[in-house]
C-alpha cells in the first residue's frame, strides 16, 4: 500500500469521532478540529518546520575532511617516464585535510538556523490560525444563512395559508379579487424570496465544507468567544509573529557574515612513500589572508544589517497596522452590540407589536389579509435585518479572537 493511501486511512480513523459528530449537530469546536486535521496547509507547515530542524542539527558542525591522494614529482620524459619506483624524487602520497572553523563561528551559524525553525514554527502557528479563522468565518455564515432560511421558509409558508384564505373567501364573496391578485403576487415573493435563502444557505454550507470536509444536517449555536486584549492581538497577529522572526533571522546572518571577516584555517596532514628511500611525513596549515576587508566582508557584513534594518522598519509599520486593525474591530463590535440593542428595542418590538394588532383587526373584520400578510413580512424581514447584525457581530468578534496565533494550536514536526 502506497504511502498517501496509508496516511489517508490513518487520517478517516483519526477523524471518525468528529465525523460522526458533525453526521447530527457540528459544533465550532468540532468543526475547527476537523480544518485543522484534515487541511494539508497544516501538513506543509510542518514539513517545513522539520526540513528547518533538520538543517539546523547540521549547521554547527564542521565541513567534511577533504582526502588527499596523488603522485609527486613522476617523470614524463626520458628512459624513467611514467615510473613511479626509478626515480627517488618520486613519491606516491596520502593525506587528509581538514577545514577548521571556530567556536564563535559555529555558534553563530547554529544561532542563524535555530532562528530559521523558529520562524518556520510562527509560520506553522500562523497558517493554523488562519485555517482556524476562516473555518469560524464560514460556520459563522453557515449558522447565520440557515436561520434565515428558516424565517423565509415559515415566510412562505403564511404566504400561502394566507392566499388559499383569500381563495376561499373571495368563493363566499367575502373579499374582492384585487386583494386575492395581491396575496397572489405576496405569495410568490416569499416561494421566491425562500428559494434564493436556501440558495445562499446552500452556498454558505458548501463553503464550510470546503474546511470540514463534511455537510452537516446542523450547525450549533455559536458561543461567546474570548477576545485578548491588545498587547495581545498585536503580538500574536501573524504579520507581526512573522516579521519579529524575520529580524531575528536577519540579525543571526549578519552576525554569520561578521564572523567571516576571520578566515577559516585548513590543517592538512599527509604521508609520502618513495622506492628505496625513507617515507616522509608532511604537515601544513593553510591560512586565507584578507586582503580587502573593506570591499568584501565589511560589505556582505553591511549588506546584511541593511536587511535587518528593513526587516525591523517592517516590523514597527506591521506593529502598527495590527493595533488599528484591532482598534477597528473593537469599535465595530461595540456599534454592531449598539445597534443590535436599539433594533431590538425600535424596530422588532415594534414590528411584532404591528403584527399582533393587525391579527386583531383581521380577526374582528377591521383588517384585510393583504393588510395581515404586510405586518408579518415586515415582521420577518426586521427579523432577518437582525440576524444579518449578529452574523456581523459574531464575525467581528471571530477576527478579534482567532486571527491571532498564541490562539492557535501548537505544531510539533
Amino acid at each position: 500500500m502506497s504511502f498517501p493511501l496509508i496516511r489517508s486511512a490513518l487520517l478517516a480513523v483519526a477523524l471518525l469521532p468528529c465525523l460522526a459528530s458533525a453526521a447530527a449537530t457540528l459544533t465550532l469546536e468540532a468543526a475547527l478540529q476537523l480544518a485543522v486535521q484534515r487541511s494539508e496547509a497544516a501538513r506543509a507547515s510542518r514539513a517545513g518546520i522539520l526540513g528547518a530542524t533538520e538543517s539546523a542539527r547540521a549547521a554547527g558542525q564542521l565541513p567534511d575532511p577533504t582526502l588527499r591522494v596523488g603522485i609527486d614529482n613522476l617523470p614524463v620524459t626520458g628512459p624513467d617516464r611514467f615510473s613511479t619506483t626509478r626515480e627517488p624524487m618520486t613519491m606516491k602520497r596520502v593525506g587528509i585535510s581538514q577545514e577548521w572553523l571556530s567556536t564563535d563561528k559555529r555558534n553563530a551559524r547554529q544561532a542563524a538556523a535555530d532562528a530559521t525553525v523558529e520562524r518556520e514554527t510562527v509560520q506553522a502557528r500562523a497558517a493554523i490560525a488562519d485555517i482556524r479563522l476562516q473555518t469560524t468565518l464560514a460556520y459563522v455564515d453557515a449558522f447565520y444563512a440557515a436561520e434565515s432560511s428558516k424565517l423565509a421558509t415559515a415566510m412562505e409558508h403564511h404566504a400561502r395559508e394566507e392566499f388559499e384564505a383569500a381563495r376561499a373567501r373571495l368563493a363566499a364573496a367575502a373579499v374582492g379579487s384585487q386583494e386575492v391578485l395581491a396575496l397572489g403576487v405576496a405569495r410568490g415573493t416569499a416561494e421566491d424570496e425562500s428559494s434564493d435563502a436556501l440558495q445562499q444557505q446552500d452556498a454558505a454550507r458548501l463553503a464550510l465544507q470546503r474546511w470540514v470536509g463534511v455537510m452537516p444536517d446542523a450547525l450549533a449555536p455559536l458561543a461567546e468567544v474570548p477576545v485578548p486584549g491588545e498587547d495581545a492581538y498585536v503580538a500574536g497577529h501573524p504579520t507581526v509573529a512573522a516579521l519579529q522572526r524575520d529580524l531575528e533571522v536577519a540579525k543571526r546572518a549578519a552576525a554569520v557574515a561578521a564572523s567571516n571577516r576571520s578566515p577559516n584555517w585548513t590543517w592538512e596532514v599527509g604521508y609520502g612513500q618513495r622506492t628505496g628511500y625513507a617515507d616522509l611525513v608532511t604537515f601544513g596549515v593553510s591560512i586565507p589572508i584578507p586582503v580587502a576587508l573593506d570591499a568584501r566582508q565589511d560589505r556582505d557584513t553591511a549588506a546584511r544589517l541593511a536587511l535587518a534594518d528593513k526587516a525591523e522598519a517592517d516590523l514597527a509599520e506591521a506593529t502598527r497596522v495590527a493595533a488599528t486593525q484591532y482598534q477597528t474591530l473593537q469599535s465595530d463590535a461595540r456599534r454592531l452590540r449598539e445597534r443590535i440593542e436599539r433594533y431590538r428595542a425600535s424596530v422588532l418590538a415594534t414590528a411584532a407589536q404591528r403584527s399582533s394588532a393587525a391579527m386583531a383587526a383581521y380577526r374582528s373584520n377591521q383588517a384585510t389579509l393583504a393588510t395581515l400578510f404586510e405586518s408579518r413580512h415586515a415582521e420577518v424581514e426586521a427579523q432577518r435585518k437582525l440576524l444579518a447584525l449578529q452574523r456581523d457581530l459574531a464575525r467581528t468578534l471571530a477576527q478579534l479572537a482567532f486571527r491571532p496565533i498564541a490562539f492557535a494550536d501548537e505544531v510539533a514536526p
